[in-house]
């Protein structure tokens, strides 16, 4: 529009401008928080057509997650507090998949003070999110890969170096005494080598699982499982050792339970819980597998009627260290080199785990893993400025 032979904007101008901007979602909303405009840029990120989303709530966008976190709430609260409210996060597109985006709300007040409603300006910054999450991944695996190195080569120089010494020790002294020796203490002696040396190679056996698991991707397969069908096979597996004890293996998992997860891992995870649980828990008593589902994960839960354990245990029960895994071994409390392949196992899918547990009366082991595969994988992130370039 041309006044007094100057060009002054009209509001088709400023349209057409947001309209270029293809990088931005940018759209309005009225003092209700529905969507009464809708840029082409919104349209290019978002997927939904101007006529799908104009009077649609302003909580369209957001993930299950936020929503129930009240973030739509917190970002109008947060905007008429401050004139402006900002924020990194996943928001939601038509076809249910998601997006990393950098979002800048402010209210609109009118001339005269009056508050019209609101703007929201979003900036598609997934590619720089998936960039930085894969730099922060390969720094972690480095200092990951350094740490396990070393733990390694002091669960191989100490915790299996020394007891084999003293195997060979043992050998050398039936060896040269054993016409000397009487029957009962050569027995004694064979089953206290026997048991050394199956001991041996059961962490020599988790070592290996550990690192071929841990450094050899493509052994990694994830699927959807059933968890019923796995629970049955460690159980299987675990029954005659159980039964020695009169010890209930038990599960109270429903059929249709599904996680997503790799089989072997899977099936790795499962024994070595139920195991420990089992040389843990006293004669007559009872182990119980359960599930319960959250948001997107199953949390699995292996309760025992053992003896149960400390704070400081507990503390040191997922950390690699030396000290712990050889005191562990000294109790012959069985936990060790195994809970730490369990905790790889399950970072690898996904999931995590914790303990609860107290002396005298027990533990309880917890497992999560995903129901379905992830659509992405978050991680912490620093701010990303708004008006950086990509």
């Amino acid at each position: 529009m041309i006044l007094n032979n100057k060009y002054i904007p009209t509001t088709e101008f400023y349209s057409q401008i947001i309209d270029s901007l293809q990088d931005y979602s940018i759209f309005t909303l009225d003092k209700e928080f529905n969507i009464n405009s809708w840029s082409s840029g919104s349209t290019k990120i978002f997927g939904y057509e101007t006529d799908e989303v104009i009077g649609k709530s302003f909580n369209i966008i957001f993930t299950e997650e936020d929503l129930k976190s009240g973030i739509p709430k917190k970002e109008i609260e947060t905007a008429l507090k401050e004139g402006r409210a900002t924020d990194n996060r996943w928001h939601i597109v038509k076809d249910q998949s998601q997006f990393y985006a950098y979002g800048l709300l402010f209210p609109l007040i009118g001339s005269d003070g009056e508050k019209l409603g609101y703007v929201k300006i979003l900036r598609d910054l997934t590619e720089r999110k998936q960039s930085e999450d894969a730099i922060r991944k390969y720094v972690r695996d480095l200092e990951d890969l350094n740490t396990h190195k070393e733990s390694v080569l002091a669960i191989l120089s100490h915790d299996l170096r020394s007891p084999l010494a003293a195997i060979i020790g043992n050998a050398d002294y039936l060896k040269k005494e054993f016409h000397k020796m009487k029957p009962d203490d050569v027995q004694e002696m064979l089953d206290i080598l026997y048991k050394s040396s199956t001991d041996e190679l059961d962490m020599l056996d988790y070592l290996v699982e550990w690192a071929r698991i841990k450094y050899a991707s493509d052994v990694f397969s994830p699927t959807t499982i059933k968890l019923t069908e796995y629970i049955n096979k460690v159980f299987a597996t675990l029954n005659e050792a159980a039964s020695i004890n009169t010890i209930n293996l038990h599960h109270e998992i429903g059929a249709d339970t599904s996680v997503f997860a790799d089989g072997k891992m899977l099936i790795s995870i499962i024994q070595n819980i139920v195991s420990n649980a089992i040389k843990h828990t006293e004669k007559g008593g009872t182990i119980t597998v359960s599930a319960k589902s959250k948001d997107d994960r199953i949390i699995v839960q292996v309760k025992d009627m053992g003896v149960g354990m400390s704070k400081e245990i507990m503390e040191n029960l997922f950390t690699p260290k030396m000290k712990t895994l050889s005191e562990a071994r000294k109790r012959n409390k069985g936990a060790g080199i195994g809970l730490l392949l369990v905790k790889g196992f399950l970072e690898k899918n996904g999931g995590e785990i914790w303990v609860e547990s107290i002396e005298g009366k027990g533990s309880s082991f917890y497992f999560t893993l995903p129901i379905e595969k992830p659509l992405y994988k978050t991680g912490s992130s620093d701010e990303i400025m708004f008006d950086e370039s990509t």
